[in-house]
């Protein structure tokens, strides 16, 4: 990873953060960075690893020389600038909802489906945060006993919808704590003590678009069109780390034992359950962990093939930013980083 020119598109945004956090963290040798941005951020100093870098503005010159670019930023920035920079030689991993279902795009997690990245077309996505969880608690079970159906309905910190409603949570709680009931409302919605049955707008059949995302990015990263699912998404008064409660129908039983133990060997998933010492995934405890922290796994009582799982972690990282340095790292392991040679494909 030393040797690779990395840019970074969104890189004052909460993911950026995270991503060039985790690269501190990851590697005594860093590669070598490019920082980019809106307009609004161009000239912003940051210091990685104690070098301080210059944030630039994303325009069609900024990805010359760039062998990876990190794309995290809104839908339209993705569609503008992926092809940019795959013109210009880089291989796109990015975070957003642009290319997740397009057939000639990998959707990676690398512990579920690391091998996908091998047939990519210069353009890789991660899924949304809160399917990777989902996956990959689903991913071992299902390779010992299929799955028929899951039902996963999730209680999504507000860092996963960025740094903004971040601030409005702060806000809102104060001006809340002290008494102040007209406190101010980002799109007309009091995010301070309280729960939204909604994240994404509404689609035809009731079902919002991040459900939507939740059902269809499964199917895909997992290799399993035919497993019903179904999803119900709330965003809750926590700042960092998504959680779910899941449930799963299998082709037939499994205990809670056998798949506690198939879950303490699926690498990035640490089982905390031991409910009667009050030990279980919670996100104060998931936040900065790169594992996806899973307990209270028990039978199905509405059903003899079921189980029923917790499932908690860092939205920021697992579920964005560390998927992502994976990805990188998958690319150079399977040395499927397009050469040079090809620019212009």
């Amino acid at each position: 990873m030393k040797d690779l020119t990395i840019a970074v598109v969104g890189a004052t945004g909460a993911v950026g953060l995270e991503f060039l956090r985790i690269v501190e963290q990851r590697y005594s040798e860093l590669p070598n960075l490019k920082l980019l941005a809106s307009s609004r951020s161009a000239g912003k100093r940051m210091t990685v690893n104690g070098k301080e870098l210059v944030v630039e503005e994303t325009t069609d010159i900024s990805f010359q020389g760039v062998d990876i670019a990190f794309i995290s930023a809104s839908s339209e920035v993705s569609r503008r600038f992926a092809p940019v920079a795959v013109a210009a030689g880089a291989v796109v991993i990015d975070d957003g909802s642009a290319f997740r279902m397009e057939e000639n795009v990998p959707l990676v997690v690398p512990e579920v489906n690391g091998s996908d990245v091998e047939w990519h077309e210069g353009i890789i996505s991660i899924p949304n945060c809160s399917t990777t969880p989902l996956v990959m608690v689903a991913h071992p079970l299902n390779e010992v006993n299929p799955i028929r159906r899951m039902v996963a309905d999730t209680y999504q910190s507000v860092s996963g919808a960025g740094g903004a409603l971040m601030e409005e949570l702060r806000d809102q709680s104060r001006i809340h704590l002290e008494g102040n009931s007209e406190a101010g409302r980002m799109a007309n919605q009091q995010f301070a003590f309280n729960v939204i049955p909604q994240i994404d707008r509404f689609q035809e059949d009731g079902y919002t678009f991040e459900e939507r995302k939740m059902i269809q990015e499964t199917r895909k990263i997992m290799h399993t069109p035919g497993i019903a699912i179904s999803a119900t998404c709330v965003r809750v008064p926590v700042y960092v780390a998504h959680s779910a409660a899941v449930h799963i129908e299998f082709e037939r039983p499994m205990t809670p034992d056998e798949a506690r133990h198939l879950l303490e060997d699926m690498p990035g998933v640490k089982v905390v359950d031991d409910p009667g010492l009050g030990v279980y995934p919670m996100p104060i405890d998931a936040e900065g962990s790169d594992d996806v922290l899973v307990g209270r796994v028990r039978r199905d009582a509405s059903h003899p093939n079921g189980l029923v799982l917790w499932v908690v972690a860092d939205n920021l990282r697992k579920g964005a930013a560390l998927n992502s340095i994976q990805i990188a790292e998958e690319l150079v392991a399977r040395q499927c980083l397009k050469p040079r040679a090809r620019i212009g494909w």
